[in-house]
């Protein structure tokens, strides 16, 4: 069995600000979140040993590499720790956190401090949608077409439909719901945008069309954000308890995780999935591990989800894979209320992408971070009634890299 991993907490930005608007670039995004981070856990910067990022493509958005090296401009303290970023296209947040609880389960070291980080909003969107080009095969899927992810996203839907049909109004409903989250997280990219409980996705800019049958209210946001966590060994957690008054005990932990990568062009998955019930099985198999790892039966056993929806597609495939529904038959969640607030079990809590925002390389890390929030009750009004247990599911690509973790006490 291998050593406990710890989480601590951390901090998100508000993913509604446009940094660049505001005069200020991805190294402030960097330390807001990593000063933040030490206030909301309780931590002090002499206390980290080591620090990962978690970045997709600053080197387009932001003419800016070398990330890691920003960490130790922060604080004296910081300065000659090692550091490394990650990247693994949507997935990069989720992959700096499995790096950094290999090296603490390894015993290199005590407390680890990652941050999932991009600033998207500095160029056009055509733009931005040809550099995202870049997390599937550019050259064969992406190079001179408008829009390339929610064509790939679409054509999810495309397969769904074509193996076990699927209706637009269930697409419809898991946006709504995400929305409907939105307005309950006080740090959601699309909180304000409807004022009350009354939302027509059903007109203007949210029926425009994006790509094949991707609409506007099926898409996530262009988002700048970036957000912080830490995770701890067993020794320096029993050190953090003692210093707050804690049982060690009463502490989140990762519990499990999965870790899968398919091939990286998209009809390459599919052909590869011909014969298989689920669409996507890697993704599938990083969350059987996920639970395995966890010593969990199936989804069941968790108290809500935190999925990648970057599509409304994406979460319509995740509700089957995580074991909801019998493969192709998501629309019984959605129709049942099962994946609602409220619900049996909440998918999304915090909005998910399509509400809370899609900073890339930050998502990852947002996720856990909503997830160590659940399990130690400080999610305010989107507290799930007795969270003890929560998963998350990162995909980055086209269903390309897929990682799964389940957090809880």
């Amino acid at each position: 069995m291998s050593a406990p991993v710890y989480v601590l907490g951390g901090y998100q930005t508000d993913f509604a600000r446009n940094w660049m608007k505001e005069g200020q670039t991805i190294v402030e995004m960097i330390t807001e979140s990593v000063s933040e981070g030490f206030t909301a856990a309780g931590l002090e910067p002499q206390d980290v040993d080591v620090a990962h990022v978690g970045n997709f493509a600053a080197e387009l958005y932001c003419k800016q590499g070398h990330l890691g090296a920003f960490l130790a401009e922060i604080d004296p303290a910081l300065s000659g720790i090692p550091t490394s970023r990650h990247e693994a296209a949507c997935a990069s947040g989720s992959v700096s956190m499995l790096m950094a609880s290999a090296e603490i389960e390894a015993g290199r070291y005590d407390l680890a401090l990652i941050v999932g980080v991009e600033q998207m909003k500095t160029v056009d969107p055509a733009t931005g949608g040809d550099f995202l080009g870049t997390a599937a095969w550019y050259d064969q899927e992406a190079k001179g077409v408008a829009f390339a992810f929610p064509k790939l996203f679409g054509q999810l839907g495309d397969v769904y439909e074509g193996r076990y049909g699927l209706k637009e109004e269930h697409l419809t409903r898991i946006a709504e719901i995400n929305y409907a989250n939105a307005r309950r997280n006080p740090q959601a990219q699309t909180r304000g945008w409807f004022p009350d409980e009354s939302q027509d996705l059903s007109s203007g800019k949210y029926v425009n069309p994006v790509a094949g049958r991707l609409r506007v209210r099926d898409c996530s946001q262009v988002t700048d954000g970036a957000s912080s966590i830490f995770l701890a060994s067993e020794a320096f957690a029993k050190k953090y308890a003692d210093r707050h008054g804690l049982s060690v005990d009463q502490i989140p932990r990762l519990l499990g995780w999965g870790h899968h990568t398919a091939p990286i062009k998209f009809d390459t998955k599919i052909a590869e999935s011909r014969d298989n019930p689920y669409v996507l099985p890697h993704t599938r198999q990083a969350i059987v591990d996920a639970f395995q790892r966890a010593g969990l039966p199936d989804a069941w056993s968790v108290q809500g989800i935190e999925t990648h929806d970057c599509f409304t597609t994406s979460e319509y495939m995740a509700i089957d894979h995580f074991g909801l529904t019998q493969p192709g038959e998501s629309w019984k969640a959605v129709e049942e209320g099962v994946i609602e607030f409220g619900g049996k079990l909440p998918v999304n809590a915090s909005g998910g992408l399509i509400g809370c925002g899609h900073p890339v390389g930050a998502t990852g890390v947002r996720q856990a971070l909503d997830a160590y929030k659940q399990v130690s009750e400080q999610a305010g009004d989107y507290q799930i009634d007795g969270a003890q247990k929560i998963a998350t599911l990162n995909i980055g690509g086209s269903g390309t890299t897929s990682v799964a973790m389940v957090i809880g006490r």
